[in-house]
């Protein structure tokens, strides 16, 4: 069967066009380099190279394995450096989603930053408008949720971010806009525009008008 060390020392012969040197380069005895090139070459029936010629001939097999080593050993080289930035924690793949969609004025600044001090850790973004993302995090499928509505899941910590202020946006001319602060009983009247997702997911209701049991006059999603 044919082996990583076969390419490689096919490669290295190709390199140092003799046994001797090509025995030094992979460290290894120039016995021990002749017995694996016989040993391939019974196992392929066939010879890889011609024995002592200068400089060193190649056979068509051998020609078609050194093809075979030039397309492979740099992939296999470059998964091992790869593999090396892994494990020194300088790469890899930060799944992540935003829940909360007060969240993008400041993070996008902050992702630019991390990419910056982290320029081989491939940042997956996604939004959670579209599916639950806390129990993607819970199963492994996410690394990490921006969200303002946790959930009590197993594994799962929570960090907090930052505290904010709810805000009702109203027309200068508007009569609720010298009031110092809104009462959910403000809005009975008014048409309230929301950003177009689940109502169970806004604030204004959750935290403010469904515990006063007040609902608007109308509900309009913000196209």
């Amino acid at each position: 069967m044919l082996e990583i060390r076969h390419l490689k020392t096919l490669h290295a012969l190709r390199e140092a066009d003799s046994l001797v040197e090509a025995a030094e380069r992979l460290h290894l005895t120039q016995s021990a380099l002749s017995h694996q090139f016989k040993e391939l070459e019974e196992r392929l029936g066939m010879p890889l190279f011609v024995r002592k010629t200068k400089p060193l001939r190649f056979t068509s097999a051998g020609l078609r394995l050194l093809q075979l080593a030039d397309a492979t050993l740099p992939l296999l080289r470059g998964a091992e450096r790869d593999i090396a930035r892994l494990a020194g924690g300088t790469a890899g793949r930060l799944h992540m989603a935003i829940e909360c969609h007060s969240c993008f004025q400041w993070l996008m600044p902050t992702i630019d930053q991390f990419r910056d001090a982290w320029p081989e850790v491939e940042l997956d973004l996604a939004s959670g408008f579209a599916f639950a993302p806390l129990p993607a995090l819970a199963r492994g499928d996410l690394d990490l949720v921006v969200t303002s509505d946790p959930l009590e899941l197993p594994g799962i910590t929570y960090v907090p971010l930052f505290t904010y202020e709810a805000m009702l946006a109203v027309a200068n001319q508007h009569a609720l806009a010298h009031k110092a602060y809104i009462v959910p009983e403000d809005l009975l009247t008014e048409t309230l525009i929301t950003y177009p997702v689940e109502r169970d997911r806004l604030d204004i209701f959750t935290r403010f008008l469904e515990p006063a049991d007040v609902e608007p006059a109308q509900c309009a999603p913000r196209n």
